[in-house]
């Protein structure tokens, strides 16, 4: 199977942990960025997390008060996630933190 590049698009109506994105299974995902836009008037405190499927393990990989009426990158350098590798986000205030997710799914042909 091909290589396919992808994006998904997340709007957080709500201060939950949420997830943006799970790898499929039989892929890998390598994350090119994590665009994350504050359309309020105040800063928002931002985190986002993974979580390493296979060591049931969370990890925070980003934690920023992403100032008023910005756009920040989530990740400053590519990140490798393997399948069913989780992203999350968690925001300090609903229905103001809006963004996208830009990665590259790998099928993993040994897993197949």
């Amino acid at each position: 199977m091909a290589n396919i590049y992808k994006n998904a698009g997340f709007n957080l109506a709500n201060t939950n942990l949420t997830t943006i994105y799970t790898v499929p299974t039989n892929r890998t995902a390598i994350v090119k960025s994590i665009q994350i836009n504050n359309d309020d008037s105040s800063a928002i405190q931002t985190e986002i997390f993974f979580t390493d499927s296979s060591a049931s393990q969370t990890y925070k990989i980003y934690h920023k008060d992403l100032a008023a009426d910005t756009t920040d990158n989530g990740v400053v350098a590519p990140l490798v996630l393997e399948s069913a590798d989780i992203l999350k986000i968690q925001v300090a205030t609903a229905n103001k933190i809006e963004g996208v997710v830009s990665y590259l799914e790998i099928f993993d042909e040994k897993s197949a």
